[in-house]
């Protein structure tokens, strides 16, 4: 290919936008190309057009170009990475023009962008990503934990080590395509020769064919299994959230690489805690008496126990904090905090006795909220 510069090429300054650049191939593109100027001399200024777009509209390969030049960049990359990713199929598609010209003068154009954009075999597909479920406990998901799992999926035949052709008789290439994975059909009008590129229906885009099937297989190169895995729950884990597993999803085609496995968890719900991150929240009931004299009480945690030390005249539904006995994050070593809230339980009957004893002090307690100003609660704020 040319080794000019690309930028003379396209006529475009060395500070151009990838607009301009997009812009000025399109205008030289469609009069160059081998559709409206049939001459040599244009197919060849087509080819060069189209490798200096192909390298400036890439923004990793026209940094490699500015600082190697044409050179560096063919030293770097091959002819089928140099125009891998760009769209140059897509802008001659917009202007009207063919992308094949094998049947017009212009063979070598094929050549050029032979394996993608549609020309050679198609590739075979790496194997399927999975996803299973799992249900783990509160504490397993602030802890971590192992599990075992038992995945269905399908893995590579040993028998014929995932070629899908029985031992001793490999595949061979495609008569029908000539290995190609593709066929072509070419197709004379008025405006010049098209080929229009299909599957090959034979070898279904694989390029080769099998004659004798593994028996075990039935030439598919992969087999149904079941499979049980250890999967490690990382501590701080949280409900809905998945673990990537590389490599365990179902096999992939002729010893292309399977695909991944991910794990979705489930965290049951805990009859006591509830989670916020690495925050743990909990109720404790307390006592009228603990509430108004203060009392030290234990209070549940994911470890074991823990005192909590309630001083006189503490309110219902007081929030008291008790630092690092909350989960672990999932991303550091660090641990939140367990938040206890005391709420000042009722016993929901009352002996005879007791009724007596809590109406004296009910009349008591009134006395001295209001009685000493004279004033009722209600009294009291209708005066403000």
């Amino acid at each position: 290919m040319s080794a000019n510069d690309y930028y003379e090429v396209l006529g475009v300054p060395r500070d151009a936008s990838p607009e301009e650049i997009k812009k000025a191939y399109r205008k030289l593109a469609f009069k160059y190309h081998p559709d409206k100027n049939p001459s040599k001399d244009a197919e060849e200024k087509f080819k060069e057009l189209s490798e200096a777009y192909a390298v400036l509209s890439d923004t990793e390969k026209r940094t490699y170009y500015d600082r190697f030049g044409a050179s560096g960049v063919h030293e770097r990359y091959s002819e089928q990475d140099i125009y891998s990713g760009s769209d140059l199929f897509d802008l001659l598609r917009n202007l009207g023009l063919n992308m094949d010209f094998s049947g017009g003068g212009f063979g070598m154009f094929s050549d050029l962008f032979r394996g993608f954009g549609g020309f050679g075999a198609q590739p075979q597909q790496g194997g399927e990503d999975l996803l299973v479920k799992t249900t783990i406990s509160f504490e397993e998901a602030a802890f971590g934990a192992d599990k075992k799992l038992t995945v269905s999926k399908t893995a590579r035949c040993e028998e014929c080590r995932g070629s899908g052709a029985a031992p001793g008789t490999p595949p061979k290439s495609c008569d029908a395509c000539g290995g190609r994975g593709q066929v072509s059909t070419h197709r004379q009008t008025p405006f010049g020769s098209f080929v229009s590129i299909a599957t090959c229906p034979r070898c279904r885009g694989k390029g080769t064919v099998i004659d004798k099937p593994c028996p075990k297989c039935k030439g598919a190169g992969r087999v149904n299994v079941k499979k049980t895995l250890s999967v490690k729950i990382p501590r701080g884990i949280e409900d809905g959230m998945r673990i990537r597993i590389p490599n365990e999803g179902s096999a992939g085609e002729q010893g292309t690489p399977n695909g991944d496995l991910f794990v979705l968890v489930h965290v049951k719900p805990h009859e006591l805690f509830r989670r916020d991150g690495t925050e743990l929240y909990c109720d404790v009931p307390i006592t009228f008496p603990q509430a108004c004299f203060g009392a030290s009480i234990e209070v549940p945690t994911l470890d074991d126990k823990a005192i909590l030390k309630i001083p006189p005249g503490t309110q219902s539904h007081t929030m008291f904090t008790l630092k690092g006995k909350g989960a672990y994050s999932l991303s550091s070593f660090r641990r939140g905090e367990l938040h206890a809230r005391v709420i000042v339980s009722v016993p929901p009957e009352l002996t005879p006795e007791q009724r007596e004893l809590i109406k004296q002090l009910d009349s008591v307690l009134n006395a001295d909220n209001g009685a000493s100003k004279g004033k009722g609660l209600f009294e009291r704020m209708r005066s403000r």
